[in-house]
């Protein structure tokens, strides 16, 4: 006997007949004689309707009520399908987060999983078939309700599966996989039947939504094995687990981000400790920073730039602003119009001329490079925003993506 974690999103359980979907799922391994966990998220579109509402009341909504407003969307969820399972004759029960129970830091709308009670579940697991767990949601050391983000589902179940050893965690969304690049955009693009977490992880750091980023260090940490797959189709998805023999794939996919916005801060005062001063400010209000680039000095002065996400750009700009005379910066620049395009692949870590080839096709396409930065299995250029698509494009066909060559070597791996 098994057990299989399986969760699902908005758009499979919004409606009656997408959960009768949902239970031929769950009802496949029941067939083979395997435990399910099922984690659920609210139905589509009900955390905005909750978040609008909230907003009649107050325009800055007491955080920690918020948490206690929003859960409740993925406990109708849970109740409803516990109902359907139990209609159909199915040992099922329906668990809210306080009741595993899943505990949490205090930060609320943000919270991160401190501990779970596998034990617990296991206990219940004695007695039922399948658990109805509902994702997203926790609770602080005080008992109160937690959420853990947006996409916060796919983290609860990952983080299930690690607590209770479960042999897989099936991410079932309304995509079969994940793909070479967004096929919205890429027509070539091509479903990858495995990828490593670090792929994973940049890949969803660049703004991939088929996974949330906290779900795949989760992964990655324990070692969950994560099937992301389809809730309406039965073809196999896409399996994400340790590299094994995947350096035979040199570039998994292209991914992108137009969420961006870049800042330069001209004659800037080459000392020690600026940079310190103002990236630490820029921390202090919970700002990511990602690309960061120093021009060599010159009379003493020098230029910094770097990006940061486009909505929280303005926020930024008002830190620097305070900082002007601290730091001695003579000009404040920023364009909003910028994206970051990336070829990801951990087949980087044993080959090189990686960059060169992405360098040189964005240059036959007349597309300028702003910024770059690379890691070991990433190489990211920022350009201009009207050019994504055309870039996504183009480096999807340079690295061979969109061949049959390239989808027998992942398939291969």
């Amino acid at each position: 006997m098994s057990l299989v974690v399986q969760k699902f999103g908005g758009t499979s359980v919004a409606n009656l007949e997408c959960m009768r979907q949902v239970l031929a799922k769950v009802k496949r391994p029941l067939s083979q004689g395997d435990k399910v966990v099922v984690v659920l998220s609210a139905m589509s579109g009900e955390t905005n309707r909750l978040l609008a509402l909230a907003k009649e009341w107050a325009s800055n909504p007491d955080p920690a009520e918020m948490d206690s407003l929003v859960s409740t969307g993925e406990q109708v969820s849970v109740a409803l399908f516990s109902i359907l399972l139990k209609s159909q004759g199915i040992r099922a029960r329906s668990v809210l987060g306080f009741q595993v129970p899943i505990r949490t830091n205090c930060a609320f709308g943000k919270a991160r999983i401190v501990d779970i009670d596998g034990d617990k579940l296991h206990e219940m697991l004695e007695d039922l078939d399948v658990l109805v767990v509902a994702g997203f949601q926790g609770c602080d050391e005080q008992n109160r309700i937690t959420t853990l983000g947006r996409g916060g589902s796919d983290t609860s179940a990952v983080a299930l599966a690690a607590a209770l050893k479960a042999d897989v965690c099936e991410i079932y969304t309304d995509v079969p996989g994940v793909f070479t690049t967004d096929p919205n955009i890429c027509s070539t693009a091509r479903k990858i039947d495995r990828v490593a977490y670090d792929e994973m992880l940049e890949m969803a750091s660049m703004g991939a939504k088929v996974l949330q980023i906290r779900s795949v260090e989760f992964a990655k940490k324990y070692n969950v094995v994560v099937h992301v797959r389809s809730t309406f189709c039965d073809e196999p998805g896409t399996i994400v687990c340790q590299e094994d023999q995947m350096e035979a794939v040199l570039v998994s996919g292209i991914a992108y981000d137009k969420d961006q916005a870049r800042i330069t801060l001209v004659h800037v005062e080459d000392r020690p400790g600026v940079s310190a001063e103002v990236f630490s400010a820029i921390a202090e209000k919970k700002i990511l920073v990602d690309m960061i680039v120093q021009n060599p000095s010159k009379d003493g002065k020098t230029d910094l730039t770097f990006t940061v996400p486009r909505a929280d750009l303005d926020q930024t700009l008002r830190v620097l602003e305070g900082l002007k005379y601290e730091v001695g910066f003579k000009e404040l620049r920023y364009d909003k119009h910028a994206a970051k395009v990336s070829a990801i692949g951990v087949g980087m870590r044993n080959h090189s001329g990686v960059a060169s080839k992405a360098f040189r096709a964005l240059a036959e396409e007349g597309i300028n490079i702003l910024m770059i930065s690379t890691s070991e299995i990433k190489v990211t250029c920022l350009i201009e925003e009207k050019y994504t698509e055309l870039a996504v494009r183009t480096m999807h066909k340079a690295f061979g993506l969109d061949s049959e060559t390239n989808a027998q070597s992942c398939k291969s791996a």
